[in-house]
C-alpha cells in the first residue's frame, strides 16, 4: 500500500514475480497479511484479477473469502469464486464465536456457494474460535471443501486431523515455527508468513520436509527461526510489511488502525532478515 493506503499496483507486481521466480507453489491474496479485514469488495476482486492474470496457472492463486457472517461470506464466495481462483481461503468467524456446529453449518453453506475448492482456516489465537478436528472431518466430507489450514501449533492436532479426513483432504499448517515438524508428520505444506519475505528457503525447507530429508529441512528451518519469531514482534502483517519495504520490493504503507513496526523492533527484525540471507 502507499503511504495513504492507496493499493500499490506496480509493488504488487513485485512480490508477485518474486514469488514466480522462487519456488512458491500458490499465493493467497486477501489473507491476513494481506490487511483482509481492511479490504473492500472491489480491491479484493482487482486484486485477484490481477494475480490470476499475472501468474496464468504457473502458481496457484487463492482468494480470502471468510467473515463473521456467514451471509455475507457465502455473497463473497460466490463472486470470487467465479474469477479463475484455484480455491477460496475461509477463516472461521471471528468475535461472534460460534460453537462447532455452527462452525459446520458455516462451512456447509459456504462450500454449497463456491465453484472452487474450499480452504477452511482455523486461527483461534485471532478468532477467539477454535475449530476442532472432530468439525474438521465433519467438513471434510463436503463437496468442495478440499484443505484445512491449521494454526493450531501441535503435531498431535495435525495427527488427529488426517485420523478423522479422507486421504484427498490436506492438512496445511498455518504456523511457520512448527511448519517443518508439522509437514514431517503428514502435513502437505504451510500457508505461510515467513514465505512472504523469504520465499525461495521457505520453499526448500517445506520441499526438504516433503520429500523425507529431515537434517536438510533442519538445517533450512535454523536459519529461518529468527524470521519466523521476529516476524510475530507486532501483529502480523506489521513486521513483514516493515521487511518487505526494507528489502526495498514495496512501500511501509498500512492501514489504520494498524501501524508502522516500532521503532525499537527493527533492528532485531533486520538481523534475522540477514541470518535468513533476504538483506545483505
Amino acid at each position: 500500500m502507499h503511504a495513504d493506503g492507496g493499493l500499490d499496483y506496480e509493488a504488487w507486481s513485485r512480490l508477485i514475480d518474486l514469488h514466480l521466480e522462487n519456488g512458491t507453489s500458490g499465493i493467497v491474496v486477501g489473507g491476513t497479511t494481506g490487511e483482509s479485514a481492511t479490504l473492500s469488495d472491489a480491491e479484493l476482486q482487482e486484486l485477484t484479477q490481477r494475480a490470476c492474470a499475472q501468474v496464468r496457472g504457473r502458481i496457484q492463486v487463492i482468494t480470502g473469502a471468510g467473515t463473521s457472517s456467514t451471509a455475507t461470506t457465502v455473497e463473497r464466495v460466490r463472486w470470487v469464486s467465479q474469477l479463475p481462483v484455484d480455491g477460496v481461503l475461509i477463516v472461521t468467524p471471528a468475535y461472534n464465536r460460534p460453537t462447532q456446529e455452527g462452525l459446520f453449518r458455516h462451512y456447509q453453506a459456504a462450500a454449497a456457494a463456491s465453484r472452487a475448492p474450499v480452504i477452511a482456516y482455523n486461527v483461534p489465537s485471532r478468532t477467539a474460535v477454535d475449530m476442532l478436528p472432530a468439525t474438521v472431518g465433519r467438513i471434510a466430507q463436503l463437496r468442495q471443501v478440499a484443505a484445512v489450514k491449521e494454526a493450531v501449533p501441535s503435531v498431535s492436532r495435525v495427527r488427529e486431523i488426517q485420523s478423522l479426513v479422507p486421504a484427498s483432504f490436506a492438512v496445511l499448517s498455518g504456523d511457520d515455527a512448527s511448519a517443518r515438524e508439522t509437514v514431517q508428520a503428514g502435513a502437505r505444506g504451510v500457508i505461510s508468513v515467513t514465505a512472504n519475505v523469504a520465499p525461495r528457503a521457505m520453499a526448500d525447507m517445506i520441499a526438504a520436509a516433503l520429500r523425507g530429508d529431515a537434517a536438510g529441512a533442519a538445517k533450512l528451518d535454523a536459519g529461518l527461526a529468527p524470521l519466523h519469531a521476529n516476524l510475530f514482534l507486532e501483529a502480523n502483517p506489521i513486521p513483514a510489511k516493515w521487511a518487505l519495504a526494507r528489502m526495498g520490493l514495496m512501500g511501509a504503507g498500512v492501514r489504520l488502525p494498524l501501524t508502522e513496526l516500532a521503532a525499537q523492533f527493527r533492528p532485531d527484525l533486520e538481523r534475522a532478515l540477514h541470518q535468513a540471507g533476504v538483506l545483505r
